[in-house]
């Protein structure tokens, strides 16, 4: 036998995957960014389509409870945005049991526990990244919160505090006793923050520590490719993706049809080499699978042009508006538009001046005039030259294969989650 597929493998490549009594047509999530993934953003998300599920900006419990406004800002929701996750973060086992129901009674599809937050406000009031320091604390929080619902309860974690203490794997364990549904484990410790290389095989640890829940890996996914080699060298059941869907919105739908495109493929060469299906039966949960020679990257759907670019950065707007308002839309928005001007090419012009619009109209006339400048990097056929094009996007994790091209650096957006 040539290869060996390891059953996590195949199910990475299924259409879905199941978060306890929550079905979901993607295995594709939304990762939480606060201050960006408000509802604006996941509408326009939604309508592109790729993803399974969307979680919201982390939610302070206690503000929940107080009934503060901003708190149900965050929460905000419509039809067109489901299945809707809540990302809750606090220490307190009462708040977050309330927090909960109050959530669950409100119509969410499930509930997202922060353990994965490296901000200090938060780490000091004993949530996001501190949870992962006190197992036994942290499994009676947790234990509390899903007797409370029946809805699904999750948690988002790092890898944990830093290189010397990596409780990822031990605390999934106690925390699938204590009944989560899922795990969402993001690829570095707290102490690395954004940077450095994400740990594939940390990842992979904690999916071999778990006995039946989903395992969702996290960190880096900016392309289709990136998403394929986690959900391969991890067994992981899906991908979050945080920063990759604001350099590129498309790529949920993009990594859905790659994925379809090499599951294809595989199945094709399988039926080729004589193999029985059952072959995909054969693996061992910790074995890493075989990667790379029966598929290649053909196939890999093609990124959106300018002008799809343009037209959905015009619907991320007009939906800032028609939900925060046109002066803190506009406001909200000069943070968000750089964002797609990533993909752009040249695109100092366009920065230099959106990020003082205040109406739509004012948006409107800067768009009108940077698309008058950039024609000087367009070709005859009317796409950038070449050498204005932008360079690709590497995760850190597949930086090595980057064939001595130079990979555009992975920010992390400005604003509140600085320091995630």
């Amino acid at each position: 036998m040539a290869f060996r597929l390891s059953q996590r493998t195949t199910l990475a490549y299924s259409d879905g995957v199941q978060i306890g009594s929550l079905t979901l047509p993607s295995n594709l999530f939304l990762s939480p960014l606060a201050g960006y993934t408000n509802l604006p953003f996941r509408l326009v998300l939604r309508e592109i389509g790729g993803v399974g599920l969307c979680t919201t900006d982390l939610v302070n419990a206690r503000s929940l409870l107080e009934k503060r406004p901003k708190a149900f800002k965050l929460i905000e929701t419509r039809p067109a945005d489901s299945p809707l996750a809540v990302q809750l973060f606090g220490s307190v086992p009462e708040e977050m049991r309330d927090a909960a129901q109050v959530l669950e009674t409100r119509g969410v599809a499930s509930i997202d526990i922060n353990m994965g937050c490296p901000v200090r406000k938060v780490c000091n009031v004993g949530g996001g990244s501190a949870m992962m320091r006190e197992h036994d604390k942290t499994a009676a929080l947790v234990r509390g919160m899903v007797n409370a619902v029946k809805i699904p309860v999750t948690a988002k974690m790092r890898l944990g505090w830093d290189d010397e203490n990596i409780t990822a794997p031990e605390l999934a364990r106690a925390l699938e006793e204590a009944g989560v549904a899922a795990i969402f484990v993001h690829g570095r410790t707290r102490e690395q923050g954004f940077g450095g290389t994400v740990n594939l095989v940390g990842i992979r640890k904690v999916v071999a520590a778990v006995k039946s829940i989903p395992v969702i890996g996290n960190g880096d996914v900016v392309t289709p490719q990136a998403a394929k080699k986690m959900l391969e060298e991890t067994g992981c059941a899906g991908v979050s993706i945080g920063r990759g869907a604001f350099y590129d919105p498309w790529i949920f739908k993009r990594t859905v049809e790659f994925l379809a495109t090499c599951r294809s493929r595989r199945e094709k060469a399988l039926n080729n080499s004589g193999l029985e299906a059952s072959v995909l039966d054969l693996g061992i949960k910790n074995e890493p699978p075989h990667v790379g020679s029966y598929e290649n990257q053909d196939g890999l759907p093609p990124e959106p042009t300018f002008a799809e670019r343009v037209r959905v950065m015009r619907r991320h707007l007009d939906l800032m508006i028609e939900i925060f308002g046109e002066e803190l839309g506009c406001r909200m928005f000069r943070k968000i538009a750089p964002w797609y001007a990533k993909r752009f090419g040249p695109c100092h012009e366009f920065n230099k001046h959106v990020v003082h619009v205040s109406t739509k109209a004012q948006f409107d006339t800067v768009l009108e005039n940077y698309v008058r400048w950039r024609r000087q990097f367009l070709d005859a056929s009317g796409e950038l030259q070449i050498r204005f094009q932008p360079a690709p996007l590497v995760a850190s994790f597949m930086r090595e294969a980057a064939d001595g091209v130079i990979p555009q650096a992975i920010s992390v957006p400005k604003g509140p989650v600085e320091r995630w």
